[in-house]
Protein backbone atom coordinates (compact mmCIF):
# COMPACT_ATOMS: atom_id res chain seq x y z
CA UNK A 1 0.00 0.00 0.00
CA UNK A 2 1.53 3.50 -0.95
CA UNK A 3 2.37 5.79 2.01
CA UNK A 4 -0.25 8.52 1.94
CA UNK A 5 0.90 11.83 0.79
CA UNK A 6 -1.28 14.98 2.15
CA UNK A 7 -0.85 19.01 1.11
CA UNK A 8 -2.90 21.47 3.16
CA UNK A 9 -3.69 24.80 1.41
CA UNK A 10 -4.09 27.90 3.63
CA UNK A 11 -4.72 31.06 2.31
CA UNK A 12 -2.78 33.83 3.94
CA UNK A 13 -4.86 36.12 6.02
CA UNK A 14 -7.50 35.22 3.90
CA UNK A 15 -10.42 38.40 4.14
CA UNK A 16 -8.01 40.80 4.27
CA UNK A 17 -5.77 39.07 0.97
CA UNK A 18 -8.93 38.62 -0.82
CA UNK A 19 -9.87 42.42 -0.46
CA UNK A 20 -6.50 43.61 -1.14
CA UNK A 21 -6.60 41.27 -4.14
CA UNK A 22 -9.89 42.46 -5.70
CA UNK A 23 -8.84 46.24 -4.92
CA UNK A 24 -5.69 45.67 -6.65
CA UNK A 25 -7.38 43.99 -9.82
CA UNK A 26 -10.07 47.33 -9.83
CA UNK A 27 -6.70 49.61 -9.88
CA UNK A 28 -6.79 50.43 -6.31
CA UNK A 29 -4.57 50.16 -3.49
CA UNK A 30 -2.72 46.86 -2.22
CA UNK A 31 -4.04 46.77 1.72
CA UNK A 32 -1.54 43.95 2.11
CA UNK A 33 1.35 46.53 1.67
CA UNK A 34 -0.43 48.96 4.35
CA UNK A 35 -1.72 48.84 8.31
CA UNK A 36 -5.02 47.69 7.44
CA UNK A 37 -7.33 45.54 9.02
CA UNK A 38 -11.19 43.87 7.94
CA UNK A 39 -14.14 43.66 10.77
CA UNK A 40 -16.18 46.51 12.31
CA UNK A 41 -17.02 49.81 11.69
CA UNK A 42 -13.81 52.35 12.06
CA UNK A 43 -16.62 55.37 12.49
CA UNK A 44 -18.13 53.79 15.22
CA UNK A 45 -15.07 52.35 16.70
CA UNK A 46 -17.53 48.98 17.43
CA UNK A 47 -17.05 44.94 16.19
CA UNK A 48 -13.69 43.02 16.01
CA UNK A 49 -10.53 42.65 13.37
CA UNK A 50 -11.74 39.88 11.75
CA UNK A 51 -7.59 39.57 9.99
CA UNK A 52 -4.79 42.33 9.16
CA UNK A 53 -2.10 42.92 7.38
CA UNK A 54 1.71 42.51 8.22
CA UNK A 55 2.12 45.93 8.42
CA UNK A 56 -0.58 45.97 11.06
CA UNK A 57 0.65 43.56 12.82
CA UNK A 58 3.81 45.58 13.67
CA UNK A 59 1.59 47.69 15.37
CA UNK A 60 0.40 44.87 17.76
CA UNK A 61 -3.03 44.65 16.21
CA UNK A 62 -4.36 41.38 16.44
CA UNK A 63 -7.18 39.18 15.43
CA UNK A 64 -10.28 38.91 17.35
CA UNK A 65 -9.91 41.65 19.09
CA UNK A 66 -11.84 45.09 19.48
CA UNK A 67 -11.54 47.50 16.57
CA UNK A 68 -11.18 50.62 19.56
CA UNK A 69 -8.46 48.60 20.96
CA UNK A 70 -7.25 48.24 17.20
CA UNK A 71 -7.13 51.51 16.24
CA UNK A 72 -5.88 53.01 19.72
CA UNK A 73 -2.44 50.85 18.72
CA UNK A 74 -2.59 52.73 15.23
CA UNK A 75 -4.52 55.52 14.71
CA UNK A 76 -3.92 55.23 10.81
CA UNK A 77 -5.19 51.72 10.70
CA UNK A 78 -7.07 51.19 7.36
CA UNK A 79 -10.56 49.63 8.22
CA UNK A 80 -12.73 47.74 5.73
CA UNK A 81 -15.83 45.97 6.27
CA UNK A 82 -16.28 42.19 5.40
CA UNK A 83 -17.71 40.94 2.67
CA UNK A 84 -18.82 37.22 2.51
CA UNK A 85 -20.29 37.25 -0.67
CA UNK A 86 -16.03 38.06 -2.10
CA UNK A 87 -14.83 35.14 0.62
CA UNK A 88 -16.72 32.50 -0.44
CA UNK A 89 -16.47 33.33 -4.19
CA UNK A 90 -12.58 33.41 -3.87
CA UNK A 91 -12.40 30.15 -1.53
CA UNK A 92 -14.34 28.68 -4.30
CA UNK A 93 -12.05 29.73 -6.70
CA UNK A 94 -9.09 28.40 -5.14
CA UNK A 95 -10.55 25.02 -4.48
CA UNK A 96 -11.31 25.03 -7.94
CA UNK A 97 -7.63 25.09 -9.20
CA UNK A 98 -6.66 22.46 -6.69
CA UNK A 99 -9.24 20.24 -7.92
CA UNK A 100 -6.54 20.12 -10.90
CA UNK A 101 -4.12 18.07 -9.13
CA UNK A 102 -6.60 16.13 -6.85
CA UNK A 103 -10.39 15.24 -7.11
CA UNK A 104 -9.48 14.09 -3.33
CA UNK A 105 -10.31 17.27 -1.44
CA UNK A 106 -11.51 17.98 1.86
CA UNK A 107 -12.94 21.71 2.63
CA UNK A 108 -11.66 22.66 5.93
CA UNK A 109 -12.48 25.97 6.38
CA UNK A 110 -13.56 28.47 4.16
CA UNK A 111 -9.57 29.31 3.49
CA UNK A 112 -8.26 26.06 3.70
CA UNK A 113 -8.54 22.43 2.51
CA UNK A 114 -6.51 18.82 2.31
CA UNK A 115 -5.32 16.93 -0.79
CA UNK A 116 -4.84 13.75 -0.85
CA UNK A 117 -1.91 13.41 -3.10
CA UNK A 118 -1.20 9.65 -2.54
CA UNK A 119 -0.92 7.33 -5.73
CA UNK A 120 -0.21 10.73 -8.11
CA UNK A 121 3.44 9.89 -8.25
CA UNK A 122 3.51 9.31 -11.89
CA UNK A 123 2.11 12.28 -12.26
CA UNK A 124 3.61 14.28 -10.00
CA UNK A 125 6.77 12.74 -9.03
CA UNK A 126 8.10 15.71 -7.03
CA UNK A 127 5.75 16.80 -4.09
CA UNK A 128 7.70 19.74 -3.59
CA UNK A 129 7.93 21.28 -7.30
CA UNK A 130 4.11 20.53 -7.55
CA UNK A 131 2.64 22.41 -4.67
CA UNK A 132 5.12 24.96 -5.66
CA UNK A 133 3.01 24.91 -9.23
CA UNK A 134 0.01 24.93 -7.37
CA UNK A 135 0.62 27.98 -5.25
CA UNK A 136 2.02 29.67 -7.51
CA UNK A 137 -1.13 28.83 -9.82
CA UNK A 138 -3.25 30.38 -7.04
CA UNK A 139 -1.06 33.45 -6.96
CA UNK A 140 -0.76 34.25 -10.94
CA UNK A 141 -4.38 33.50 -11.26
CA UNK A 142 -6.39 34.71 -8.24
CA UNK A 143 -3.80 37.67 -6.99
CA UNK A 144 -3.68 36.46 -3.51
CA UNK A 145 -1.07 33.93 -1.83
CA UNK A 146 -1.28 30.46 0.02
CA UNK A 147 1.13 28.37 2.17
CA UNK A 148 1.33 24.45 1.27
CA UNK A 149 1.98 22.19 3.93
CA UNK A 150 3.47 18.59 2.82
CA UNK A 151 3.26 15.82 5.16
CA UNK A 152 2.37 11.72 5.37
CA UNK A 153 -0.67 13.20 7.29
CA UNK A 154 -3.52 15.69 7.57
CA UNK A 155 -1.99 17.02 11.05
CA UNK A 156 1.82 17.12 10.05
CA UNK A 157 0.74 18.90 7.07
CA UNK A 158 -1.43 21.69 8.86
CA UNK A 159 1.82 22.56 11.10
CA UNK A 160 3.85 22.37 8.24
CA UNK A 161 1.49 25.33 6.34
CA UNK A 162 1.83 27.19 10.03
CA UNK A 163 5.59 27.85 9.28
CA UNK A 164 7.32 30.65 7.83
CA UNK A 165 4.97 32.76 5.61
CA UNK A 166 3.45 33.95 3.22
CA UNK A 167 4.12 32.65 -0.23
CA UNK A 168 5.60 29.63 1.09
CA UNK A 169 5.98 25.45 0.77
CA UNK A 170 6.93 23.53 4.04
CA UNK A 171 7.39 19.88 4.79
CA UNK A 172 7.39 17.94 7.60
CA UNK A 173 7.86 14.11 7.02
CA UNK A 174 8.67 11.98 10.14
CA UNK A 175 12.19 12.50 10.53
CA UNK A 176 11.67 15.97 10.26
CA UNK A 177 9.87 16.15 13.40
CA UNK A 178 12.23 16.73 15.79
CA UNK A 179 14.30 19.29 14.07
CA UNK A 180 11.04 21.56 12.77
CA UNK A 181 8.19 20.43 15.04
CA UNK A 182 9.78 19.61 18.46
CA UNK A 183 11.32 23.03 19.83
CA UNK A 184 7.83 25.07 18.58
CA UNK A 185 6.00 26.34 21.92
CA UNK A 186 3.65 23.70 22.89
CA UNK A 187 0.38 26.24 22.62
CA UNK A 188 1.20 26.15 18.62
CA UNK A 189 0.76 21.93 18.51
CA UNK A 190 -2.99 21.70 16.57
CA UNK A 191 -5.49 20.79 18.81
CA UNK A 192 -3.82 23.26 21.80
CA UNK A 193 -5.92 25.84 23.31
CA UNK A 194 -4.87 28.68 25.72
CA UNK A 195 -6.14 27.28 28.36
CA UNK A 196 -4.63 24.37 27.98
CA UNK A 197 -1.20 25.52 26.88
CA UNK A 198 -1.65 27.21 30.17
CA UNK A 199 -1.96 23.57 32.17
CA UNK A 200 1.17 22.29 30.45
CA UNK A 201 3.37 25.11 30.55
CA UNK A 202 2.41 25.16 34.81
CA UNK A 203 3.52 21.44 35.03
CA UNK A 204 6.48 22.29 32.76
CA UNK A 205 5.35 21.13 29.19
CA UNK A 206 6.63 24.20 27.72
CA UNK A 207 7.59 22.65 24.17
CA UNK A 208 6.15 20.18 21.68
CA UNK A 209 8.82 17.83 21.78
CA UNK A 210 8.26 17.88 26.09
CA UNK A 211 4.57 17.28 25.37
CA UNK A 212 6.00 14.20 23.37
CA UNK A 213 8.28 12.96 25.41
CA UNK A 214 5.40 13.18 28.44
CA UNK A 215 4.49 10.02 30.22
CA UNK A 216 1.02 9.22 28.48
CA UNK A 217 -0.34 8.86 32.04
CA UNK A 218 0.55 12.32 32.93
CA UNK A 219 -0.78 14.14 30.50
CA UNK A 220 -4.15 12.16 31.10
CA UNK A 221 -4.23 13.19 34.39
CA UNK A 222 -3.45 16.91 33.50
CA UNK A 223 -5.95 17.15 30.39
CA UNK A 224 -8.08 14.44 30.67
CA UNK A 225 -7.53 10.81 28.98
CA UNK A 226 -9.53 11.43 24.88
CA UNK A 227 -7.58 14.76 24.63
CA UNK A 228 -4.55 13.70 26.78
CA UNK A 229 -4.00 10.24 24.23
CA UNK A 230 -4.74 12.74 21.10
CA UNK A 231 -1.93 15.46 21.85
CA UNK A 232 0.48 13.15 22.74
CA UNK A 233 -0.19 11.33 18.95
CA UNK A 234 -0.14 14.73 17.23
CA UNK A 235 3.17 15.93 19.15
CA UNK A 236 4.37 12.26 17.74
CA UNK A 237 3.18 13.11 14.57
CA UNK A 238 0.72 10.15 14.36
CA UNK A 239 -2.39 10.66 12.63
CA UNK A 240 -4.73 8.36 10.96
CA UNK A 241 -7.34 9.93 9.83
CA UNK A 242 -8.64 10.34 6.12
CA UNK A 243 -9.44 13.46 3.68
CA UNK A 244 -13.07 13.59 3.89
CA UNK A 245 -13.93 13.90 0.31
CA UNK A 246 -17.28 15.48 0.31
CA UNK A 247 -19.45 15.39 -2.97
CA UNK A 248 -20.16 18.58 -4.89
CA UNK A 249 -22.68 20.87 -2.70
CA UNK A 250 -25.51 22.07 -4.25
CA UNK A 251 -25.27 25.55 -5.92
CA UNK A 252 -29.09 26.23 -5.38
CA UNK A 253 -32.36 25.32 -3.80
CA UNK A 254 -35.85 25.19 -5.58
CA UNK A 255 -39.15 24.24 -5.57
CA UNK A 256 -42.87 24.70 -7.14
CA UNK A 257 -45.53 23.04 -7.59
CA UNK A 258 -48.05 23.37 -10.27
CA UNK A 259 -51.65 23.53 -8.83
CA UNK A 260 -54.38 21.95 -9.10
CA UNK A 261 -56.89 25.03 -9.45
CA UNK A 262 -55.66 28.05 -10.79
CA UNK A 263 -55.13 30.72 -7.64
CA UNK A 264 -56.82 34.13 -8.06
CA UNK A 265 -55.97 35.59 -4.67
CA UNK A 266 -53.58 36.82 -2.74
CA UNK A 267 -54.39 35.18 0.67
CA UNK A 268 -54.07 31.81 -0.87
CA UNK A 269 -50.93 32.65 -3.04
CA UNK A 270 -49.48 33.79 0.44
CA UNK A 271 -50.27 30.34 2.14
CA UNK A 272 -48.67 28.36 -0.82
CA UNK A 273 -45.63 30.43 -0.73
CA UNK A 274 -45.40 29.94 2.89
CA UNK A 275 -45.38 26.03 2.19
CA UNK A 276 -42.86 26.34 -0.22
CA UNK A 277 -40.47 28.75 1.86
CA UNK A 278 -41.08 26.21 4.99
CA UNK A 279 -40.24 23.15 2.64
CA UNK A 280 -37.14 24.68 0.57
CA UNK A 281 -35.58 26.51 3.59
CA UNK A 282 -35.87 23.07 5.71
CA UNK A 283 -33.75 21.09 2.65
CA UNK A 284 -31.11 24.03 2.85
CA UNK A 285 -30.76 24.17 6.82
CA UNK A 286 -30.38 20.05 6.56
CA UNK A 287 -27.41 21.15 4.28
CA UNK A 288 -25.84 23.24 6.54
CA UNK A 289 -26.48 26.03 3.87
CA UNK A 290 -27.93 29.71 4.01
CA UNK A 291 -28.39 31.60 0.84
CA UNK A 292 -27.69 34.92 -0.18
CA UNK A 293 -30.82 35.30 -2.69
CA UNK A 294 -34.22 34.69 -2.95
CA UNK A 295 -36.39 34.14 -6.15
CA UNK A 296 -40.22 34.29 -6.95
CA UNK A 297 -41.56 32.30 -9.87
CA UNK A 298 -44.91 32.50 -11.34
CA UNK A 299 -46.67 31.02 -14.55
CA UNK A 300 -50.12 32.22 -15.39
CA UNK A 301 -53.36 30.13 -16.72
CA UNK A 302 -52.17 31.41 -20.60
CA UNK A 303 -48.19 29.72 -19.70
CA UNK A 304 -46.53 32.74 -19.48
CA UNK A 305 -43.45 32.73 -16.84
CA UNK A 306 -42.32 35.53 -15.00
CA UNK A 307 -40.29 35.61 -11.87
CA UNK A 308 -38.30 38.54 -9.40
CA UNK A 309 -34.82 38.04 -7.30
CA UNK A 310 -33.61 39.92 -4.50
CA UNK A 311 -29.82 39.89 -2.77
CA UNK A 312 -29.62 39.57 0.19
CA UNK A 313 -27.01 41.71 2.68
CA UNK A 314 -26.49 38.66 4.96
CA UNK A 315 -27.45 35.49 3.93
CA UNK A 316 -30.43 33.34 5.40
CA UNK A 317 -31.68 29.87 6.60
CA UNK A 318 -35.11 31.28 8.45
CA UNK A 319 -38.57 30.02 6.85
CA UNK A 320 -40.15 33.27 7.74
CA UNK A 321 -37.72 35.80 6.12
CA UNK A 322 -37.62 33.77 3.21
CA UNK A 323 -41.31 33.53 2.87
CA UNK A 324 -41.41 37.40 3.64
CA UNK A 325 -38.80 38.46 0.57
CA UNK A 326 -40.87 35.97 -1.62
CA UNK A 327 -43.98 36.85 -0.82
CA UNK A 328 -42.57 40.72 -1.31
CA UNK A 329 -41.34 39.37 -4.67
CA UNK A 330 -44.70 37.99 -5.24
CA UNK A 331 -46.62 41.11 -5.00
CA UNK A 332 -44.06 42.57 -7.38
CA UNK A 333 -44.63 40.13 -10.27
CA UNK A 334 -48.24 39.74 -9.61
CA UNK A 335 -51.22 41.94 -11.27
CA UNK A 336 -53.87 40.59 -8.55
CA UNK A 337 -56.04 39.92 -11.43
CA UNK A 338 -54.64 37.18 -13.62
CA UNK A 339 -54.94 33.61 -12.27
CA UNK A 340 -51.55 31.63 -11.70
CA UNK A 341 -51.72 27.77 -12.38
CA UNK A 342 -47.67 27.47 -10.75
CA UNK A 343 -45.67 29.33 -7.93
CA UNK A 344 -41.81 28.61 -6.90
CA UNK A 345 -39.15 29.88 -5.06
CA UNK A 346 -35.18 29.66 -5.70
CA UNK A 347 -32.93 29.85 -3.17
CA UNK A 348 -29.11 30.70 -4.57
CA UNK A 349 -25.77 32.51 -3.79
CA UNK A 350 -25.66 29.50 -1.27
CA UNK A 351 -22.94 29.47 1.40
CA UNK A 352 -21.80 26.31 3.59
CA UNK A 353 -20.95 26.10 7.00
CA UNK A 354 -22.40 28.93 9.32
CA UNK A 355 -20.54 31.27 7.27
CA UNK A 356 -22.09 34.98 7.74
CA UNK A 357 -22.05 38.31 8.92
CA UNK A 358 -20.00 38.10 12.60
CA UNK A 359 -21.52 40.76 15.11
CA UNK A 360 -21.02 41.39 18.40
CA UNK A 361 -24.64 42.62 18.73
CA UNK A 362 -27.01 39.33 17.04
CA UNK A 363 -30.70 39.78 16.10
CA UNK A 364 -32.65 38.58 18.85
CA UNK A 365 -35.08 38.40 16.59
CA UNK A 366 -33.65 36.18 14.53
CA UNK A 367 -31.91 33.80 16.52
CA UNK A 368 -35.55 33.24 18.30
CA UNK A 369 -36.65 32.07 14.80
CA UNK A 370 -33.71 30.72 13.95
CA UNK A 371 -34.83 28.16 16.98
CA UNK A 372 -37.77 27.81 16.14
CA UNK A 373 -36.85 26.61 12.91
CA UNK A 374 -34.75 24.25 14.21
CA UNK A 375 -37.00 22.84 16.69
CA UNK A 376 -39.67 22.16 13.82
CA UNK A 377 -37.14 20.49 11.69
CA UNK A 378 -35.96 18.42 14.74
CA UNK A 379 -39.73 16.95 15.11
CA UNK A 380 -40.52 16.60 11.46
CA UNK A 381 -37.19 13.88 10.91
CA UNK A 382 -38.45 11.93 14.04
CA UNK A 383 -41.97 11.67 13.24
CA UNK A 384 -42.49 13.12 9.56
CA UNK A 385 -43.17 15.82 7.82
CA UNK A 386 -46.83 16.18 8.36
CA UNK A 387 -46.31 16.32 12.54
CA UNK A 388 -45.75 20.40 12.24
CA UNK A 389 -47.97 22.68 9.97
CA UNK A 390 -47.35 26.31 10.07
CA UNK A 391 -50.19 28.00 11.42
CA UNK A 392 -50.55 30.66 8.58
CA UNK A 393 -50.56 27.88 6.19
CA UNK A 394 -53.70 26.43 7.93
CA UNK A 395 -55.90 29.56 8.28
CA UNK A 396 -59.74 30.34 6.59
CA UNK A 397 -60.27 29.28 3.50
CA UNK A 398 -61.96 25.29 4.27
CA UNK A 399 -58.67 23.44 5.15
CA UNK A 400 -57.22 25.40 1.72
CA UNK A 401 -53.73 25.62 3.31
CA UNK A 402 -53.47 22.22 4.53
CA UNK A 403 -54.80 20.62 0.83
CA UNK A 404 -52.01 22.73 -0.92
CA UNK A 405 -49.31 21.56 2.18
CA UNK A 406 -50.06 18.27 1.29
CA UNK A 407 -49.71 18.61 -2.18
CA UNK A 408 -46.29 20.06 -2.09
CA UNK A 409 -45.06 17.59 0.28
CA UNK A 410 -46.65 15.23 -2.02
CA UNK A 411 -44.02 16.96 -5.43
CA UNK A 412 -41.26 17.34 -3.21
CA UNK A 413 -39.26 14.94 -4.40
CA UNK A 414 -39.90 15.35 -7.96
CA UNK A 415 -40.03 19.54 -7.62
CA UNK A 416 -36.54 19.68 -5.51
CA UNK A 417 -34.02 20.74 -7.56
CA UNK A 418 -29.90 21.45 -7.06
CA UNK A 419 -28.54 23.09 -10.03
Amino acid sequence: MAERLIFHVDVNSAFLSWEAAKRVAEGGEDLRLIPSAVGGDADKRTGVILAKSIPAKKYGVKTGEAVAAALRKCPNLTLVKSDFRLYVRCSRAFTDICRRYTPAIEKFSIDECFLDMTGGELLFPNPVETARALKDAIRDELGFTVNVGIAHNKVLAKMASDFEKPDRVHTLFEDEIPGKLWPLPVGELYAVGEATAARLEKACIRTIGQLAQTDLAILQSLVGVKLGRLLHDYANGIDDSPVVTEPERAKGYSISTTLEQDVTDRGTAAKILLALADSVASRMRADDAKAYCVSTAIRSSSFKNRSHQQKLSEPTDITDEIYQKALRLFDELWDGRTPLRLLGISLTDIVYGGVGQMTLFPDERKERARQVDKAVDDIRRRFGSETIVRGTICQSAPDVGRKYKAQIENKQKENKERS
